[in-house]
């Protein structure tokens, strides 16, 4: 589902920003499996995936080693972390850069986000994936967690999936650090409105189950008050010249 949503946003952005069949040069920051990297790979753009976990890695070459030779000429693997962009790239050799799930990781996160903001174009895109800190105390909300929901809405962290204790960010500060690093908030969608509460194990519906559910997700991420609960944010900023 989130996946699915960001694809569609992102695309929108880059068709908006960028004349039909142009081939833009891609950053993905913490690429994981390499999911977008290899959408945006077969769309005909020339991607750079840099991922620090070896386990990621090997599985995104796997997937991309079954990839035609056309794809797989247009893809470029790094083992590497996000915070050393500017040691294997040059400033402004990307049009969009992603980061994608990982700035909750990040201990300097602004730091981290303006060594990214270097690596784009004049013009180009920064897509932002995060936690929403402003709808924590839902998930435990709604599945009825009211001590977890009372204490999720003064705290600015959350445990993750993998057990893990990580930062939720803003909206509002996150919007004024990209302005803060030349990359100004150009749009945010809300990310996963209805589905968060759904358990790993839960079935995905099929046909038009799932086109109606994709359906409704995308139009809660795109419109007020929903998106504003959603459990991510996908924000885009744009390089200024």
């Amino acid at each position: 589902m989130r996946q699915e949503l960001v694809a569609r946003q992102l695309e929108e952005q880059i068709s908006a920003r960028y004349p039909v069949g142009q081939r833009l040069r891609v950053l993905d920051v913490g690429m994981g499996q390499g999911t977008q990297a290899l959408r945006l790979a077969r769309a005909g753009h020339a991607v750079t995936g840099i991922e620090s976990d070896a386990v990621k890695l090997d599985a995104a070459r796997e997937t991309l080693a079954r990839e035609p030779d056309g794809i797989r000429e247009r893809v470029r693997l790094v083992e590497g972390d996000g915070r050393d962009t500017g040691v294997h790239f040059l400033p402004g050799s990307f049009d969009v850069v992603l980061c994608h799930g990982v700035l909750m990781y990040a201990a300097e996160p602004d730091a981290m986000l303006a060594g990214l903001a270097r690596m784009l174009a004049p013009g180009g895109l920064l897509s932002l994936l995060v936690r929403n800190g402003d709808a924590l105390a839902m998930r435990s909300g709604l599945a009825g967690d009211w001590a977890g929901a009372q204490s999720a809405f003064t705290s600015d962290t959350y445990t993750n999936r993998l057990g893990l204790t990580v930062r939720a960010d803003r909206l509002a500060a996150l919007t004024a650090t990209l302005e803060g690093i030349n990359a100004p908030l150009h749009t945010w969608y809300g990310v996963r409105v209805f589905t968060d509460g759904a358990g790993e194990d839960a079935a995905v519906p099929e046909g038009d189950a799932l086109r109606q559910l994709l359906a409704a997700e995308d139009r809660a991420g795109r419109t007020d008050p929903y998106r504003g609960v959603a459990a991510l944010l996908h924000l885009c900023g744009v390089r200024r010249a």
